[in-house]
């Protein structure tokens, strides 16, 4: 795991990479956040959605609903950047019309886009 620390519009922002899964449960998610608020100091935090388990798309695992709760708890803000139009489940895609329209969770196409979202929710 690769975690680079911005500082964007006097925001502090993790931006983290891996060649492997990140996020694979609920667990996996709060010691990602641990971690890099305990190296950075960032609560607002950017992954690679190739480094999120799958399941995390399927609503009906719970995984995404419980990760994003926890998250809320620790104040910690995701934007999860790719590719997501290869899914075709409405709810998900709802999901995930909701979070980017809130404060807390962003599902973008880009890097660039997810450092955009996170430091206009300040």
């Amino acid at each position: 795991m690769n975690i680079e620390h911005l500082k964007e519009n006097g925001t502090d922002i993790a931006v983290v990479s891996s060649d492997g899964l990140l996020i694979t449960d609920v667990q996996s998610a709060l010691d990602l956040a641990m971690t890099v608020k305990y190296e950075t100091g960032a609560t607002k935090i950017i992954v690679d959605k190739a480094a999120v388990c799958e399941d995390f798309f399927v609503l009906s695992t719970g995984m995404a609903g419980e990760i994003l709760q926890k998250f809320t708890n620790y104040h910690v803000q995701l934007a999860i950047y790719g590719d997501y139009s290869h899914y075709t489940s409405k709810p998900l895609k709802d999901f995930i019309y909701e979070s980017n329209n809130g404060k807390d969770f962003f599902f973008v196409p880009t890097k660039e886009d997810a450092i955009m979202k996170l430091t206009k929710t300040q």
